[in-house]
């Protein structure tokens, strides 16, 4: 710039170069104590969640703190117990054995060969009586709580190879020979095929009676699995969607409130059709067996 040359300045710019700064506002929190109080509400809320998606401990059968048991067990190859309860003919005269394997939210009183018979529906026409079939043909049954069910003890490292070699040790240690029947109902038809996989040598035969499947089996048609998969109510299809693709969730999803629980578990009479809910008119009031029975038909 030239001597002499005056630079020219704005009032504005001027008054922007003399203005004193403001002073900064006040916080609500010093910034190091915002921070050490979002940690702790953060470390908070991740206990909270791991507590919401344990369960609690079991209360094993027999123990100091648990209950009694109540009928026969037998101790299996890794410990644990095994309860069962028998029907039919005695299994020295048997021409048939039958291992019957109980379903969801069921246990071994849960017998469809039982409760089929019972009194009640014999009374109103819709029954048949199977006690008499049983004896006539031979037939020995034994129905057993699954691994944490009724007086099992859990089994934590379970597997579906497990409770195939689980039934065949029953089989082994109550005498039922080399080879044997295997029914299982709902869940515990679900059950059946591992032993089709694993224990097909000591099977005479197997029956699944309205069973449940897995629909994200790789060898099931996958038209068919989608088809009856969209035919289920949307809580039912969150609920396998958590148990398949977070199964640590299963816990929480089945305890929570703010979202719709499974059909199945809270025994919505909703999953019923319309036959259905015209026989159940008919029926007296049914025995808590034979709703737990009814809702494992439903599924």
């Amino acid at each position: 710039m030239a001597a002499g040359v005056t630079r020219k300045i704005s009032a504005a710019s001027a008054r922007s170069h003399t203005r004193k700064p403001k002073p900064s506002s006040p916080s609500f929190l010093p910034k190091g104590i915002f921070k050490k109080s979002l940690l702790v509400f953060f470390t908070g809320f991740l206990a909270w969640a791991y507590q919401a998606t344990r369960p609690p401990p079991p209360k094993i059968c027999g123990s100091p703190d648990g209950p009694p048991v109540t009928s026969p067990r037998i101790k299996l190859r890794d410990g644990r117990h095994l309860s069962y309860l028998e029907y039919g003919v005695p299994k020295d005269t048997a021409k048939y054995k039958i291992i019957y394997v109980h379903g969801f939210d069921s246990c071994k009183y849960h017998n469809i060969f039982a409760d089929t018979a019972s009194p009640e529906l014999l009374s109103c026409g819709l029954g048949l009586s199977l006690q008499a079939l049983i004896e006539d043909l031979g037939v020995y049954i034994v129905s057993f709580d699954r691994p944490g069910y009724g007086e099992s003890d859990p089994d934590p490292k379970r597997t579906l190879k497990s409770l195939a070699l689980d039934i065949e040790e029953l089989a082994d240690q109550l005498g039922l020979g080399s080879k044997f029947y295997v029914v299982g109902l709902s869940m515990g038809g679900e059950l059946v095929w591992p032993c089709l996989k694993y224990i097909p040598h000591r099977l005479a035969g197997v029956t699944l009676i309205a069973p449940v499947v897995n629909h994200w089996w790789p060898n099931f048609p996958s038209n068919i699995s989608n088809e009856v998969y969209s035919q289920m109510f949307k809580q039912d299809q969150w609920c396998l969607r958590v148990v398949h693709y977070l199964p640590w969730l299963t816990y929480w999803w089945n305890t929570q409130t703010w979202f719709p629980a499974s059909s199945v578990a809270s025994q919505s009479l909703a999953m019923f059709s319309p036959p259905d809910m015209e026989i159940l008119s008919k029926l007296p009031p049914p025995t808590e067996a034979q709703k737990v029975l009814a809702f494992e038909f439903a599924l």
